[in-house]
């Protein structure tokens, strides 16, 4: 038997569609004491969504202090509870497609031999996930590990979909870059370029395109946003499951394409730091530098940074599934990185890193490789 937690969940929307965000606790139920505590902005959306996803991520910080728990979940949502216990239908589908995240949870510690259940409480006695909605409509977001071995962590940003419009900017375009699962090329350490034999993504690489997809969707928390892919197989495969999740059609842009690294398309970094040290180096540190039949650092730059701005000047929130040298090239430009520094910024497969971008033309980071 696993570990007794208690979950405590909670979301608002102001406006009801409107800034929304989550709160939630997790508590060791004998002693009452909370060991974690969590808050996130949703963006524009509904109460129910965000109680959803108060849910959802309450249940994932119970799954963290322990596999197998058994969860009894309060909320003081009769609709969440009733939905969830499976005795009122759900019809909206965000709600649907929430409650099925949540449900493959739930599924996962039951796998695990713990258990889920659900109780409703009066408002008075969700104070504190109460509370920590408003953090999340306020822009907050916590994750704050309390009495355990590791460090607390908390972290504070407004995210992507959030932070309100400072003054006189004017209106802001919202930009994640998504980069794509792994291939067996990738688990391998082979360039993989746009002039290579263009692999599917693996099993692993597949997952990690439909945990960016869930991501996202909990990130824009049903506002609309386009997904534009690279042409190769492994952002489109990525882009459709990213697609599929927030409800939007991918469209192919072929400028964020992958650096085409011409006869060294699937060759083995491995090897080539073997046995053409030199030559290794000067691909990754000279703009000007390309391997026979394949394209310079600057060659790609200057495609990327047009796709980049037809992205921005689109507006509204563009979702653009790449690689990792087309988000290096985004972010060096975006905050002045000289070439000889951009390796090292981290794009994890499946990671996401976000943009604002005002009318006035100020950008701001509002996170990076965020798996």
């Amino acid at each position: 038997m696993g570990r007794a937690l208690v979950v405590e969940a909670d979301g608002g929307s102001r406006g009801n569609p409107g800034v929304a965000g989550w709160g939630a606790v997790v508590r060791d139920p004998a002693t009452g004491s909370v060991l974690w505590e969590g808050a996130a902005p949703l963006g524009k959306a509904s109460n129910n969504v965000a109680e959803y996803s108060g849910l959802i991520a309450g249940l994932r910080a119970a799954q963290r202090i322990d596999a197998c728990a058994d969860v009894e979940v309060r909320m003081d949502s009769k609709l969440v509870v009733e939905q969830m216990s499976g005795r009122w239908k759900i019809k909206h589908e965000d709600m649907r497609r929430l409650a099925l995240e949540a449900r493959d949870v739930a599924a996962d510690l039951g796998d695990a031999g713990g258990s889920v259940t659900y109780t409703w409480i009066p408002r008075e006695k969700n104070k504190a996930a109460d509370a920590l909605s408003n953090d999340g409509m306020d822009g907050r977001t916590i994750d704050r590990m309390v009495g355990a071995d590791e460090a607390v962590e908390e972290v504070v940003d407004p995210g992507p979909a959030t932070a309100p419009p400072p003054g006189g900017r004017g209106a802001v375009t919202r930009v994640v870059l998504v980069r794509h699962g792994v291939t067996d090329f990738t688990d391998e350490g082979r360039l993989d370029g746009r002039g290579g034999a263009d692999p599917s993504l693996n099993e692993t690489g597949r997952r990690q395109a439909h945990a960016a997809g869930r991501a996202l969707a909990h990130l824009l928390g049903g506002a609309p946003a386009r997904v534009v892919t690279s042409s190769l197989a492994r952002a489109v495969e990525t882009g459709a499951a990213v697609a599929e999740a927030i409800g939007a059609t991918p469209e192919v842009d072929r400028d964020w394409d992958e650096q085409d690294f011409g006869d060294w398309d699937g060759a083995s970094v491995h090897d080539l730091a073997r046995d053409a040290e030199e030559d290794l180096r000067a691909l990754r540190e000279d703009p000007a530098y390309a391997r026979p039949g394949g394209e310079t650092h600057a060659q790609l730059a200057a495609r990327v940074l047009a796709a980049y701005a037809r992205v921005v000047g689109a507006g509204g929130t563009t979702v653009v599934v790449c690689h990792r040298k087309p988000i290096m090239v985004v972010l060096a430009d975006v905050l002045g990185i000289p070439h000889d520094k951009v390796w090292r910024l981290a794009a994890a497969p499946g990671s996401l890193t976000a943009l604002e971008v005002w009318e006035d033309g100020t950008v701001s980071v509002a996170f990076t490789n965020r798996t």
